[in-house]
């Protein structure tokens, strides 16, 4: 007899359990099947993007990655220059320049970001979500006739668990099983790009050496061979990616041959070896597959669409960002939030987003090999793309949940719609805790209004700001979709944020929508109110000029579950609001 599950997850790497946080969080029952027999122990994954560490913070997970990972604050480029037998320091820079994100680069072994997220899956599932491991998916089948309707279990999932077979009916299916895809294959889809592979050697390793930069992460161009340094966590481990010559096997390579190939690289200084921790070869092509799904039932993510080298640190971060995509809609459709049409928008988000990856990584990876020009070309775009790598470039194009085209960009030029809303240090009314705006933006599974009051007091000359009627505007909407006997603010929650002082703010002054009675005890949050200006401990009263919003013009921003700006609107727009809203959601759910 078949077993059953709304979602089954095929893989437990960083998007599969990406997608399942999500899920737990919306309360959807999800079985992820691993064909290994336990939790990854070590990963070849290791840099963690600014981006991705929000992500963990809005999920409540960053403390604990941030102060055990080892942080990335500066990049330093050894090249042979011309008439030199050895390596030399060309040039150091900042890796990640003051403003660009409140958190950091950090590098954390992709086993350690897969436990952050599954204690996360556990914790909102209340332990009831975990992964199956030992099993191997066999077939994926999606029966085309019952795709069209939402709520039958379309696909079938044949797997193999201690040499029996076992069958799996889902809903929807995800193809998180990496660049060897079993999911892919019994689909069909192909993988284009390139015909050959670089093939890749890394170490992790405990140097003796007198290289003056090993606690730095560096890029080295030498006669030799090419090297990048990753200081691993801890102090003393470093990741050596060695790329191999043309033509190299990776089944023929052994740890000696790339140690040997690091002594060379590292001339005149000392390299040697006290211990190896881990070490691995494999090939990396630059390739997207041909179909990112089965009948809108059926979705691939992460390696199981996109492969390209490890050059630039994306690899765990973008398959992560695949399954962070993918989970919050498959909570909102499988809730009755929103439409089955909704999921459309992965397949042309992510899509776009893999193929600049490749282009990126193409390019990128070329310049890594080539021969410079010019003395520090591959220093300059290595600094060009550092937003990039940095995961902030990210934007999303026109849909039912982008909308550009309706946008009033002008009146808040520091957001961008179909960006992530950037941060700023802002003050939380309640309790006068200065804090970053961005952990507002909590992983919740709630779309926001981020309401731009402008000044607290005006002069005789200013306009007046009528809080009242825009509450009563927006309250209306909020009560239009959400589900009878929800909080009002369960799926839409305002947030506004003020200028001026906030010692002359008082709490009844404020319309009660924006600290509406909520939870199991019936108490007002009061945590919804936030200032922009100056405070008693920290550097305050710059996130107007940050968002690029007038205080006398104002501003409504609409950002989605996962923090990417959906529009902005001008002050007291609320027809504009839901206009948006209604074709995003199923009025009052199911």
């Amino acid at each position: 007899m078949a077993k059953r599950t709304e979602v089954l997850i095929v893989g437990s790497g960083s998007a599969g359990i990406s997608a399942g946080v999500w899920l737990a969080r919306y309360g959807i029952p999800c079985t992820i099947l691993e064909r290994r027999n336990g939790p990854l122990e070590i990963g070849q994954a290791d840099g963690v993007q600014c981006r991705t560490v929000e992500i963990y913070e809005s999920f409540g997970i960053s403390e604990e990655l941030v102060r055990e990972a080892y942080h990335v604050t500066e990049l330093a480029f050894w090249v042979t220059k011309e008439g030199s037998s050895g390596i030399s320091r060309e040039r150091r820079a900042a890796d990640t320049p003051r403003g660009w994100s409140h958190q950091p680069h950090v590098i954390l072994n992709q086993a350690k970001m897969n436990k952050l997220m599954l204690g996360a899956m556990e914790r909102f599932s209340d332990g009831k979500q975990g992964i199956e491991y030992g099993v191997s998916v066999k077939s994926v089948e999606v029966d085309e006739e019952k795709a069209s309707d939402p709520e039958a279990y379309a696909v079938k999932v044949v797997a193999e668990r201690d040499g029996k077979e076992e069958v799996w009916e889902a809903k929807y299916v995800l193809g998180c099983d990496g660049a060897h895809s079993l999911v892919r294959k019994s689909l069909g889809y192909q993988m284009i790009g390139d015909s050959t592979d670089t093939v890749w050697g890394v170490m992790d390793i405990f140097p003796q050496t007198n290289f003056p930069d090993i606690r730095r992460k560096c890029t080295i161009h030498s006669a030799a061979g090419n090297l990048v340094i990753i200081p691993r966590e801890g102090g003393d481990m470093v990741r050596f990616y060695i790329q191999l010559p043309p033509g190299a096997r990776a089944k023929d390579v052994k740890l000696e041959d790339l140690q040997a190939t690091a002594k060379k690289i590292f001339a005149p200084y000392v390299m040697d070896f006290a211990n190896t921790f881990w070490w691995s070869a494999y090939p990396i092509g630059q390739r997207l597959a041909d179909h990112f799904h089965k009948a809108y039932r059926v979705f691939l993510t992460g390696d199981a669409c996109h492969t390209h080298s490890p050059k630039a640190g994306q690899g765990m971060n973008v398959s992560l960002q695949d399954g962070h995509n993918i989970g919050w809609k498959l909570g909102s459709v499988l809730t009755g939030r929103a439409p089955p049409s909704l999921l459309k928008t992965y397949v042309s988000e992510r899509g776009s987003i893999a193929k600049k990856l490749i282009d990126f990584d193409r390019n990128f990876s070329s310049k890594f090999n080539q021969k410079e020009t010019f003395p520090g070309e591959f220093s300059k775009l290595f600094i060009e793309s550092l937003y990039y790598t940095a995961g902030l470039t990210t934007q999303y194009e026109q849909s039912e949940i982008i909308d550009a085209d309706g946008s009033k960009q002008g009146i808040a030029k520091g957001v961008e719609v179909g960006m992530r809303f950037p941060s700023a240090i802002v003050i939380r009314f309640c309790d006068a805790k200065a804090m970053q705006l961005q952990r507002a933006l909590q992983g919740d599974g709630r779309w926001r209004v981020v309401v731009f009051g402008g000044k607290i007091q005006k002069g005789e000359d200013g306009k007046q700001v009528d809080l009242q009627k825009l509450a009563d505007g927006l309250e209306p909407i909020a009560r239009k979709f959400t589900p009878p006997n929800a909080d009002i603010d369960s799926l839409i929650e305002p947030l506004l944020v003020l200028q001026g002082d906030f010692t002359t703010l008082e709490q009844d002054t404020i319309p009660s929508y924006f600290w509406p009675v909520t939870g199991k005890w019936k108490i007002r949050d009061i945590h919804k109110i936030y200032v922009d200006g100056e405070h008693y401990t920290h550097d305050c009263g710059h996130a107007y000029e940050k968002y690029g919003v007038d205080p006398e013009q104002e501003a409504m921003v609409i950002v989605r579950p996962d923090q990417y700006v959906a529009k902005v609107l001008e002050w007291g727009d609320v027809e504009g609001v839901e206009r948006f809203f209604g074709g995003v959601f199923l009025e009052n759910g199911r």
